[in-house]
């Protein structure tokens, strides 16, 4: 874990006139120092006392990249730290980039720890109707943000496929006006796909995500078919290969055009971490998002046969990860998603905008989910409480809440305020906070309170171990950075032509 100054060796003598704004921790034997723009110098013991000290002058060979950083006073540009800054967070005025469309709740699995709300596959009231569509779609397009992706979910939101094409061939009309740059992404389970239903996605360009959660073993055991023990692998990897062999067919980069993945890790996935990774590659899928359990919904009452500890998940994570960074280095390429949001604020000037890693957290500001039957909420989390009986992040209805009063509503001012890492006790003066975020809605679920206890918080404990894994890595292993530099290299993607479009100049 993240070792900060509150318990660390007595304080050397201190000269604060000689010195920038940072925060500072101790990883791996150094000494990291970052600001608020992302910058970060690693120093030795004797280093970081010397510079607390106000004895690091001009002639120490560190002196110029600690100059530069931001981390000395001494020669401060004060405007190209506030241009950094500006650049780091310039997300905090885009407005909400994500609309969550709830197509229907209706699933044909039973997975292990499923924490949506679920419902039969008869429960055709649970659809969104084609009124309601249009009405999300009118809303979401409200964002004054330049770019917008509409990822539809359930249930399966496939088996109300009629409302995924309505939705895509009604906002891609409205944009011939609005002028946005639109995504359209489908979360689907592919045990309802069809040939018809996977040539009109791919033709569509819409980008298609699904849940497989390794080998075999591990899948099935993970997500079973409703009512039934036999579990869903050879279907998910028979559509994983024939979705990917039309891209190939139409032409397109497989390094870009291909079926995205996520992995959810119960305790039957700890001691396979190496087997989802080589599963994962033989399909030529190159991003796996080792994801741990949300401890609700139906993994409540499961928890004893699928949980574990933080401390468990994140020795997974650092034995799973140390293996990718290996095949990496025998040139096989595949990255950890979660692992590239944190070293893409970490080894770049700009902030990726992942809504549930940022202060503030995107909740209602980065996101917004629409409900089956038009309500608004700010996150998916918050359509998990309201389907356990709670209203309390319920914003409004399409059809009498503007886009304006939804995102200004008193809720989501409280998860803003709730999830500033400026102002959180533990959380303002850790080394980690310009990496880092956390989410006010997740502990509301596990505790009932927005804020929650910093150090007891999972998100916290996963974030920090996270962290200070990586930090160890860069501090290291030299042949670390090239290939998490790899992993974050930007190739946007045309979703019509296929066309690497070029990258967004600041």
């Amino acid at each position: 874990m993240i070792t900060q100054h509150r318990i660390a060796a007595p304080r050397p003598s201190l000269q604060t006139e000689a010195l920038g704004w940072f925060r500072w921790g101790r990883v791996a034997g150094k000494v990291v120092l970052t600001n608020d723009a992302g910058e970060w110098s690693a120093l030795s013991e004797a280093d970081f006392a010397t510079l607390l000290g106000g004895q690091l002058d001009e002639a120490h060979p560190r002196y110029a990249e600690l100059a530069e950083r931001g981390f000395l006073r001494k020669d401060l540009d004060l405007e190209a730290a506030a241009r950094k800054l500006r650049r780091k967070r310039k997300f905090l005025g885009n407005g909400a980039h994500l609309a969550i469309v709830i197509t229907t709740l209706r699933c044909n699995q039973s997975c292990t720890y499923c924490h949506a709300s679920r419902t039969d596959m008869d429960r055709v009231d649970t659809d969104m109707a084609p009124a309601t569509v249009k009405g999300v779609v009118d809303h979401a397009m409200r964002t004054p943000s330049p770019y917008l992706c509409f990822e539809y979910q359930g249930g399966e939101p496939t088996v109300n496929l009629d409302a995924i094409k309505l939705a895509v061939g009604y906002s891609r009309e409205k944009n011939r006006y609005e002028k946005k740059t639109l995504d359209h992404s489908v979360v689907t389970n592919m045990t309802y796909m069809t040939d018809s239903t996977a040539d009109w996605l791919v033709n569509n360009g819409v980008l298609i995500c699904t849940s497989l959660d390794g080998p075999r073993e591990v899948h099935d055991r993970n997500r079973p078919w409703t009512g039934q023990k036999a579990g869903s692998f050879d279907t998910v990897v028979g559509w994983i290969k024939a979705i990917n062999a039309r891209y190939v067919a139409m032409g397109r980069d497989p390094e870009l055009w291909h079926v995205d993945a996520l992995t959810t890790t119960t305790r039957v996935s700890l001691p396979h971490g190496q087997a989802m990774v080589d599963q994962y590659v033989a399909l030529g899928i190159r991003n796996i998002h080792l994801r741990p359990l949300n401890p609700f919904g139906f993994a409540t009452k499961t928890w004893r046969v699928i949980g574990y500890s933080m401390e468990e998940w994140l020795r997974f994570y650092r034995d799973t990860v140390d293996y990718i960074i290996a095949l990496n280095k025998q040139g096989v390429q595949i990255m950890e998603g979660t692992a590239a949001i944190f070293l893409k604020k970490m080894l770049t000037p700009d902030d990726p905008n992942f809504v549930d890693l940022r202060s503030p957290i995107g909740a209602g500001t980065g996101q917004i989910c629409y409900n089956y039957d038009g309500t608004i909420l700010p996150s998916d989390e918050g359509r998990m409480v309201l389907a356990m009986g709670n209203p309390i992040f319920n914003v409004g209805h399409i059809d009498t809440t503007s886009f304006e009063d939804a995102v200004r509503h008193p809720t989501v001012r409280a998860l803003a305020a709730a999830s500033f890492l400026d102002s959180l006790p533990q959380c303002a003066d850790c080394f980690g906070a310009p990496y880092c975020g956390v989410r006010p809605d997740h502990n509301y679920m596990l505790t009932g309170d927005l804020f929650g206890q910093r150090p007891l918080t999972l998100k916290h404990q996963q974030h920090s171990g996270i962290l200070s894994y990586l930090f160890e890595k860069l501090l290291t292993d030299p042949e670390v950075e090239p290939i998490f530099r790899r992993w974050i290299t930007d190739r946007p993607r045309d979703p019509i032509t296929g066309a690497v479009a070029p990258t967004a100049q600041e």
